[in-house]
């Protein structure tokens, strides 16, 4: 059957690798900001430095990143970020068993962290077009697919329960040992890995031009710039209002942890469920009708956050909003993925998606200041409802044709 497609032992491992890092990471979420308040005694303004700081830096940090790991195998770059991850994550609970934590880690930490978290993903997802076959880049995508949105419906029910027994320091300790396992697993793959070489006028060593080779190749090419804006938007400003909803709903609206908890884990279901018809989908409606259908749909669940009321039918309709958003960006998401990597050519895979992360986190840390400031004005409801009248414009900017013939020819113009 379709999703028991066997994609290999070295798949398997790999899989198996960015499974264990993503519950561990969904496992320790938002502990940085708990141990803040809790540990620190940190107010909102801190904890919201917290986390735009770690994502806006760790962004910038990354930018050279890209280049860098474009030229080097692939497989030792994401052991070296797995190992780096485990190091600067496992500083926090040492420093606090010592009495030393401070804010100014806890900073650097999330920095180190987010950078190397990019640096990774671009890595890994240039070794994927390597390892696998280009028929079945679409059933690998959607496995990870599958297994983010699981990890996202098991991991903060788990990881609050193991706050509640042991303190978050300990959910930081099993994320970092996630990364430990996650090396271990990215090692065992095994087989070689040839150098990738750079020839032509990529000969010269690493050059200043280098570092915006991302951004030329995806804002020139037909199909890639207007997906870059979409998904970069639509990601924007739907992460841009998560705080504000927290703020709503259990301030304003008055409901308790568990239904706020509830109404975000419960519709990560239909994640699970969009990755798995994704590649049914494609195989009977084509790549492009379903990349543009499910693009677009994904854009017209958010304004209904903004008429959320008390009681169990405000409920009721958090979760299904957030399943019809979330299934439509399981479907979505791995299809997307694939035509990424497809019309990349191998020599800029690295640079382009580094590019592609470091602008989208960027963009989340703008629009999640910018968002918080709108709210202080006009109040929540009122900010996330024009966070979801802007969302309904973005489908306008996903690529109207299928440029899938251009990619032939943008390889071999890569290489002279």
């Amino acid at each position: 059957m379709v999703g028991r497609r066997g994609l290999g032992r070295q798949f398997g491992w790999l899989w198996a690798a960015y499974g264990v890092s993503t519950f561990g990471t969904w496992l320790a979420f938002d502990a940085f900001a708990l141990i803040a308040i809790l540990v620190l005694d940190a107010g909102p303004t801190q904890v919201s430095v917290l986390a735009a700081t770690g994502l806006a830096v760790g962004a910038a940090v990354a930018v050279p990143l890209g280049p860098w790991v474009e030229f080097r195998r692939k497989r030792p770059v994401m052991v070296a970020m797995d190992l780096t991850r485990f190091v600067a994550l496992m500083s926090v609970p040492a420093a606090y068993a010592l009495g030393l934590l401070g804010f100014v880690q806890l900073l650097v930490v999330s920095v180190v962290v987010g950078a190397a978290g990019i640096a990774f993903s671009a890595a890994s997802g240039a070794y994927l077009k390597a390892l696998v076959r280009p028929e079945d880049l679409l059933v690998a995508n959607g496995r990870f697919e599958s297994t983010t949105w699981t990890a996202t419906v098991l991991g903060p029910p788990v990881g609050t329960a193991a706050i509640g027994l042991f303190g978050p320091a300990m959910t930081v300790v099993a994320d970092a040992v996630s990364y430990l396992l996650s090396a271990a697993g990215i090692r065992a793959i095994g087989g070689s890995e040839p150098r990738p070489v750079r020839t032509g006028v990529q000969g010269a060593r690493l050059r200043p031009g280098d570092l915006l080779e991302g951004w030329r190749y995806v804002l020139t090419h037909p199909a890639l710039r207007p997906l870059f804006f979409n998904t970069v938007l639509v990601n924007g400003l739907i992460l841009a209002t998560s705080p504000l909803l927290a703020v709503l709903m259990l301030g304003d609206l008055g409901f308790a942890p568990w239904q706020y908890g509830l109404a975000f884990g419960l519709p990560c279901v239909g994640g699970t469920i969009g990755s798995r018809l994704a590649r049914r989908l494609v195989a009977r409606f084509g790549r492009h009708k379903v990349m543009l259908t499910t693009g677009a749909l994904r854009a017209c669940w958010s304004l209904g956050l903004a008429f959320i009321r008390p009681g169990v039918a405000g409920l009721v309709l958090v979760i299904a909003v957030e399943f019809g958003l979330i299934t439509c960006m399981g479907v979505f998401n791995p299809v997307f993925a694939t035509y990424r990597l497809e019309q990349v050519p191998t020599d800029r895979i690295a640079r382009t998606l580094s590019a592609w992360s470091v602008t989208s986190k960027l963009t989340i840390a703008a629009l999640t200041a910018l968002w918080g400031l709108l709210a202080g004005i006009t109040g929540p409801r009122t900010a996330i409802a024009i966070a979801g009248l802007l969302i309904l414009i973005t489908p306008f900017l996903l690529p109207r044709h299928d440029h899938a013939l251009h990619h032939e020819g943008d390889l071999i113009r890569s290489k002279t």
